[in-house]
């Protein structure tokens, strides 16, 4: 039985186990058995839980660590004169050839013993997931019995209900702060790699960034320089122009939507302008090549200007047309959340609407508003395909929005794809501009928490 049919069967059975206990505790006030403690909704969810989480945590474990310890038995069952003398990477290319076979995949006539484990393999993850998932529903049913036999009028389900959802809330936060711990600490194990060879100063403060280097040591090859400043310098300039795009059109929407436009109008413009937030980059990347970018040249050429193909300023352009309904609805519903009451004596004291806009509602909304923009930041920062498309990969240091420049998550990408030696400090190198760029959010985050506890003592 497949992993999804055996979640299906026990979503199934919880929800049998809620409406049968629900039921049962319904049964025990109408036969006068006593006065419930806690609401027959919660005798059915106690059954529920009770069904199913043991279970699911079970077949969670399962799909992990299932496959492995299956692999590990077929590994076991090989010959020893075939496994032996491997290597820890002969052994895990002689696992991934058995699955390729196992999957159908393989190429050319693989040895016997090879074709056998494969067979195994499939045998193996056959018979373990019937008897998982066998095992998987009778506990479940075992332990909806046992729930169901344990209600009764005093029962506190109420209090283990609530315990459970406490419980499960705090382990879905210490996921959320575990992964965020694990990608800090990747990303800091293998920068510390690439710095033990290369200088963190060359690194934050050179002026070359060329990471092409030698996968061999017999190859004729650069041995790469990582000046990341031209790359940090390309993130920041092309972000910036997105901003400059994305700002005032966005809040000036949001205002307009907020406070000047009819019902009617506001129905229709406001979900055209999230419509710009489901479109994918990609098509934005095709946009910029096939549009922005042959009108920033003709604009270029008439001004007598020399514009490279791929340009910052196309781009960023792209960019902040993407960024609008970032800014422009969460601002929207920042604006809309201030309270009627400070318009309403903005008017009393004579203020026209323009004026209450100016001097009341965006300064009371203000830390939304940098909100918005942070979002909006962040997501710029992060953007990689549109700047693949439109500025292309040489890392220049200019300030010159006609010419190509790069930016971190596009050489982070170019570094870690291609035929490269992973220990090699062109790989390397990608974690380090990752924690860069990682450092950087964060200061702009504590930054604008800095705005934002400024003015929330002001307006609160």
């Amino acid at each position: 039985m497949s992993f999804s049919l055996t979640l299906g069967v026990l979503l199934l059975l919880s929800a049998a186990g809620y409406w049968v206990g629900r039921s049962r505790a319904a049964n025990l006030v109408a036969r006068g058995s006593g006065r419930l403690h806690s609401l027959p909704s919660y005798h059915g969810f106690y059954v529920a839980l009770w069904a199913g989480i043991p279970a699911f945590v079970l077949l969670l474990a399962w799909g992990v660590a299932g496959d492995r310890i299956v692999e590990a038995l077929v590994l076991a069952g090989l010959p020893d004169a075939q496994t032996a003398t491997l290597t820890n990477s002969e052994r895990a290319l002689l696992l991934a050839q058995i699955r390729n076979e196992a999957a159908g995949i393989g190429f050319g006539t693989p040895e016997p013993f090879v074709a056998a484990a494969a067979e195994r393999l499939v045998e193996l993850r056959s018979f373990s997931a019937w008897i998982v998932s066998a095992a998987l529903i009778a506990g479940a049913l075992a332990a909806l019995a046992w729930a169901l036999r344990r209600l009764a009028p005093d029962l506190r389900t109420r209090n283990g209900v609530e315990r459970t959802l406490r419980l499960a809330m705090a382990l879905c936060s210490a996921l959320a702060i575990l992964t965020t711990l694990g990608i800090v600490l990747s990303l800091i194990f293998e920068a510390l790699r690439f710095f033990a060879r290369y200088s963190p100063l060359d690194f934050l403060f050179g002026l070359q960034w060329s990471p092409q280097t030698a996968i061999r040591e017999d190859q004729v090859g650069s041995s790469g320089a990582f000046g990341a400043l031209p790359v940090v310098w390309g993130t920041l300039f092309i972000s910036l122009i997105a901003m400059l795009v994305a700002v005032p059109v966005g809040l000036m929407s949001a205002v307009y939507l907020a406070e000047y436009a009819t019902p009617r109008v506001r129905s229709w413009v406001k979900p055209v302008l999230e419509i710009l937030a489901g479109i994918p980059t990609v098509v934005y990347g095709f946009f910029a090549i096939l549009t922005i970018a042959p009108l920033v040249r003709e604009a270029g050429v008439t001004l007598g200007l020399s514009v490279a193909a791929n340009s910052a300023l196309a781009a960023g352009l792209v960019m902040g047309l993407m960024l609008i309904p970032f800014v422009s609805s969460l601002s929207d519903d920042v604006i809309n959340a201030v309270p009627q009451s400070l318009r309403d004596g903005a008017a009393g004291l004579g203020a026209t609407r323009s004026e209450t806009v100016r001097q009341v509602v965006l300064p009371a909304a203000l830390p939304g508003i940098v909100g918005a923009v942070l979002l909006a930041l962040s997501r710029a920062i992060g953007e990689t395909m549109i700047v693949v498309m439109a500025a292309g990969l040489a890392a220049n240091l200019t300030v010159n929005p006609f010419e190509a420049v790069t930016t971190v998550t596009v050489q982070i990408v170019s570094n870690l794809t291609g035929d490269t030696e992973f220990d090699s400090a062109k790989t390397l190198s990608a974690f380090a501009l990752g924690l860069l760029l990682f450092c950087v959010t964060l200061c702009l985050n504590v930054i604008a928490l800095g705005i934002v506890k400024r003015y929330r003592e002001i307006y609160d």
